[in-house]
């Protein structure tokens, strides 16, 4: 364990896991496992809810497909829905820089109000701080969300066997590339946008299809489809197949001449599912009719390999998928 706060402490990757491992759980007296859930259940008085918080950092504040407050919407009502949650409320915390342009604000305030009614939820509470120049990139925000579950749901990597199947909803990559394009002034990446959006009404049409045989949802965002997998890989390992995992020839192209691996970049609007095998085609279905979800493909399944995520690669051979250490691409969310 590292001395001092790295970047990569805020990546997802292994370095974020040891940190929330071997000091904040200890610290607030928590001795259970490590829950790698994008929500928390709550069941008060005969009603279950889902509750999650974030903060969003991202540079620039404003990239191709989105912008910082497009972002905390839809990052925050998407870790409802991995829930199966139907969002109720969000709070909205804003750390602003001394010297940030008030257009810029309302930009970023206008971003937020067509992304909440977009995904149907509610702003109602929040606060605002400033600080000193150079002190906070301009802006951040904080946001945390509250919604509504069904008591005969839940979804958990706890939940997950041998021969399920894992489903992505879409391309991946699209938005760690949109962010570092722009930020870096990379001209041959063009056409790609991020794909941040809310994600909620295509998770319901799912979870009304199949219900119960969806085992476990979560969205990759920070480490990507390789970090997010082998956070499911707890009660089951998984083995992907490169040739069925979605990525749009550009993202593909930018990561070739960067040196990224596509599997690890950032996504904001996709969402990994493990469903029961007699489910899969069914799910693919429903998602497919919806305009998130065109391009969603079985991309592996669990077996029986506790921890052990493997993926077969597009040449024929196999290799271990492992957890990033920490962010390839920072401050992409």
């Amino acid at each position: 364990m590292a001395e001092e706060i790295k970047l990569a402490h805020g990546g997802g990757g292994t370095l974020m896991a040891d940190l929330i491992r071997r000091e904040i759980m200890p610290a607030l007296g928590s001795k259970g496992p490590l829950d790698f859930s994008d929500s928390a259940r709550l069941d008060i008085e005969g009603v279950s809810l889902a509750f999650t918080t974030d903060s969003f950092v991202v540079q620039p504040l404003f990239f191709p497909g989105g912008d910082i407050g497009r972002l905390a919407v839809c990052g925050t009502v998407n870790d409802l829905a991995t829930r199966g949650a139907r969002p109720l409320a969000l709070s909205l915390g804003f750390i602003l820089e001394e010297g940030l342009p008030i257009e810029t604000l309302r930009r970023v305030l206008q971003s937020i109000s067509r992304a909440a009614c977009e995904a149907g939820v509610e702003v109602v509470t929040g606060d605002t701080k400033v600080v000193e120049r150079g002190s906070a990139s301009g802006m951040f925000i904080n946001t945390s969300g509250i919604g509504l579950l069904r008591r005969d749901l839940d979804y958990s990597p706890a939940r997950i066997a041998p021969g399920d199947r894992l489903i992505v909803s879409g391309p991946i990559g699209d938005h760690g590339i949109a962010v570092v394009s722009v930020r870096e002034g990379l001209s041959f990446v063009s056409g790609v946008e991020s794909d941040v959006a809310p994600l909620g009404e295509m998770v319901r049409q799912a979870v009304e299809a199949v219900g119960p045989q969806i085992k476990c949802m979560k969205d990759p965002t920070r480490g990507g489809v390789a970090a997010t997998v082998n956070e499911m890989a707890q009660n089951a390992g998984f083995v992907l197949d490169e040739k069925s995992i979605p990525v749009r020839p550009a993202v593909r192209g930018a990561c070739e001449m960067l040196g990224f691996d596509p599997l690890t970049v950032a996504n904001e609007g996709k969402m990994l599912f493990v469903v029961a095998a007699q489910a899969a085609e069914r799910t693919l279905e429903v998602l497919r009719a919806n305009p998130l979800g065109v391009q969603a493909a079985i991309i592996g399944k669990a077996d029986s390999r506790k921890g052990l995520v493997r993926l077969k690669t597009s040449i024929g051979g196999e290799r271990i998928l492992e957890t990033p250490y920490g962010e390839e691409l920072p401050r992409i969310c």
